[in-house]
């Protein structure tokens, strides 16, 4: 006995998760639960940071902090290899890999503002590329402003925005989006010093400046005509309500102009002439963003209910070109999923009853949006953490997708493909922090905190059925500390083959008796199978269970689109 009470305080092969493992101490820091983990390199970090951002914070640490600390890392990179940076940001914003631009866009002005030479003319060329759209460039305006200011540069890469783009492409942006934040187009030009290249970008500069001087019947048959046509509709509005008349005139500009919904008059978004002519006329009056942020509204005044825009609505989300065309995300999918599906939304007070081919043809949208996944063939565990730290906040500030429920549609994309897939949840027997669903296969570790009951359990996850049901199964479970060795443990002692565990975790993993990277060793030798570990990180933190030295362990980012063919080529040994 008094070897053992040695070995419990000193061992390479079973250390507690409050402790670092004895000779990786470098290797490792104390997370925010209080649990050791490994540190992520910068560059991982920076990569969780553009596409998780850190709106709001985690279970453990606030918003602001989370920023801070992620704004040091990306200062430590930029100070390596600026011209990286903005190359990843660039990389990862155009790609749409990101749920929210905010993060590449602060990051950028990060580079411009406080990088070196090098680093901020790279930034500048970069402006166009990740402000895509007036509402980009006033958030990255606002950036600008934090970091230092309107210095040459700044002025320099805000005006080459506006003169690199056609008279026409400007005027859109113009009418589209006229201000956000506190920032409008009249407020850029100025601080800028913007020097129009042509008599028509200077028509239009002069409109923001000082308006429109006056709607004649025709159009000027120019770049401008786009604004002609918003301060035509402007001037409908002003004459009062609706009347057939009135709306056929809106119904013209629509048609003819690519007037886009935010010029539209607000009491004329209630008539199903306009929304035909929105939905039948796309492009740039209602491209897949806006339809998908729309699709309450179009069924609650009864557009949906006809069924050429019903199926207009559904060959629109099932076409997988067009919503990588239009950078759909799926974490916005998932969102409109859960929204639309509901019946009423987060704020206001509209109601709708969801048309079922719509909620089916979001379910397969969120699956396209990821684009073709590849199979891999192998034997696949899906570990998801249903801890208290997982149930908030909110992943990129989207309303109502916890980490928790990230993470069970996350999985469910590999559900799709794959066919061997067990699929098991961190859970609490008892309910320990809450949750009144029942428990499926319980298990716990011998010699695990026993007297909080953590554990696993079978989760009622399947393929075969709606993503939005797959995540009300799991909504409830009672859940306790988080201990990411148990995948590990419990297919060891329930001798599961598995080529693959993928767990999806904050990695604030602080409950267990052994480090998951060493229960992973242990069951690699027990079955006899090389086995490998993913990691997908659902916040973002400079922490993973994934150990940087094992090459059959991989750290990838959680709602990053190209997350799933990555854990592929990863199983298949690709890389």
């Amino acid at each position: 006995m008094s070897m053992r009470r040695y070995t419990n305080s000193f061992n390479t092969r079973k250390t507690p998760q409050s402790e670092p493992i004895p000779g990786r101490e470098k290797d490792m820091a104390k997370n925010n639960a209080g649990g050791f983990s490994f540190k992520i390199d910068k560059w991982s970090q920076l990569d969780r940071f553009l596409i998780l951002g850190t709106e709001s914070g985690s279970y453990y640490a606030s918003s602001k902090k989370m920023t801070a600390d992620n704004a040091k890392v990306a200062l430590d990179c930029v100070a390596e290899d600026g011209a990286r940076v903005v190359n990843r940001v660039v990389e990862i914003s155009q790609s749409g890999r990101a749920p929210k631009n905010d993060p590449a866009l602060f990051v950028l002005a990060l580079c411009l503002k406080l990088g070196d030479d090098n680093t901020r003319a790279a930034a500048r060329a970069a402006v166009p590329k990740v402000a895509r759209i007036g509402t980009h460039l006033f958030h990255f305006a606002d950036a600008i402003e934090a970091f230092g200011g309107w210095g040459r540069g700044t002025r320099k890469a805000i005006s080459e925005w506006y003169t690199s783009r056609s008279p026409s492409a400007v005027a859109f942006q113009a009418v589209k989006y006229a201000q956000r934040d506190g920032w409008s187009h009249r407020d850029l030009l100025r601080l800028a010093h913007v020097k129009p290249p042509s008599d028509e970008h200077n028509k239009v500069f002069r409109y923001i400046a000082k308006g429109w001087p006056g709607v004649g019947e025709l159009p000027p048959g120019d770049g401008t005509d786009i604004i002609w046509a918003a301060e035509k509709a402007k001037a409908i509005g002003n004459e009062g309500a609706p009347n057939g008349a009135r709306t056929k005139e809106i119904v013209r500009l629509i048609t003819d102009h690519n007037l886009p919904r935010e010029c539209i008059p607000t009491q004329y978004l209630n008539e199903i002439g306009v929304w035909e002519a929105l939905l039948d006329n796309g492009g740039r009056g209602m491209p897949m963003t806006a339809m998908i942020r729309n699709l309450p509204k179009m069924t609650s005044i009864g557009l949906l209910a006809q069924n050429s825009h019903r199926k207009a609505v559904v060959d629109a989300l099932g076409n997988e070109e067009a919503l990588r065309k239009a950078r759909v995300h799926p974490l916005s999918v998932l969102v409109a999923l859960k929204t639309y599906g509901s019946g009423h939304g987060v704020r206001g007070k509209l109601t709708w009853s969801p048309v079922p081919k719509v909620v089916d043809a979001l379910d397969g949208a969120f699956y396209k949006s990821f684009g073709s996944v590849t199979p891999t063939g192998k034997r696949v565990m899906l570990a998801l953490d249903v801890s208290g730290s997982m149930c908030s906040p909110e992943i990129s500030g989207m309303p109502g997708i916890t980490p928790r429920i990230g993470s069970a549609a996350m999985a469910m994309v590999t559900a799709a493909v794959e066919d061997d897939v067990h699929c098991i949840g961190f859970t609490s027997q008892g309910g320990y922090y809450g949750g009144s669903g029942k428990l499926k296969g319980f298990w716990q570790s011998p010699g695990s905190r026993g007297g909080y009951g953590y554990g696993v359990s079978e989760l009622d996850i399947s393929p075969r059925r709606r993503l939005d049901d797959n995540i009300n199964s799991i909504s409830n479970l009672p859940f306790g500390g988080t201990d990411c060795a148990l995948p590990m443990l419990y297919a060891k002692a329930n001798k599961i083959p598995v080529d693959l565990f993928v767990i999806y975790t904050d990695s604030e993993t602080w409950a267990g008796n052994i480090q998951p990277v060493q229960a992973l060793k242990e069951y690699r030798q027990a079955m006899g199978i090389d086995a490998k570990l993913v990691v997908v990180g659902m916040t973002s933190t400079g922490f993973s269970i994934a150990d940087p030295n094992d090459r059959g362990m991989l750290d990838v980012v959680g709602f990053d689109t190209a997350a799933p063919n990555i854990m592929s080529a990863f199983a298949l040994g690709e890389f």
